[in-house]
């Protein structure tokens, strides 16, 4: 495994399917090429790993969203939730799925500072 690490920012909720598929599968091949990968969910893409969500989503003849996120957790990469998202969106640490993480803001800040890459969704 190198050092290099690369974060993706997943902002985007599951009322924009198309924009939820890429951040994961990007960190499942960044995984495959050893390198450190995490996907920070924040604002509404919290919503993404809310229980029972991305069961949901599934775009043309690809797998369902809760597939892709499987295999993502598989592949062992790193899940955060941003706190103050979930208090802006109104929901409890219970409700999301458990690979997750939840941080708080600095996290955010400390990840993009080690990150020798990062990009938003």
């Amino acid at each position: 495994m190198s050092d290099e690490k690369i974060l993706y920012v997943q902002t985007s909720g599951v009322n924009t399917p198309e924009r939820l598929y890429s951040p994961l599968v990007l960190a499942q091949t960044a995984k495959a090429m050893g390198v450190d990968a995490t996907v920070y969910f924040l604002g509404m893409g919290i919503t993404v790993v809310k229980k029972g969500e991305a069961e949901k989503v599934q775009l043309g003849s690809f797998p369902s969203l809760k597939d892709i996120l499987d295999q993502t957790v598989a592949a062992g990469v790193k899940l955060y939730v941003c706190e103050a998202s979930t208090q802006l969106i109104g929901l409890d640490r219970g409700e999301f799925i458990p690979e997750v993480e939840i941080v708080g803001a600095a996290t955010l800040n400390d990840l993009v500072l080690e990150a020798d890459g990062t990009m938003w969704f």
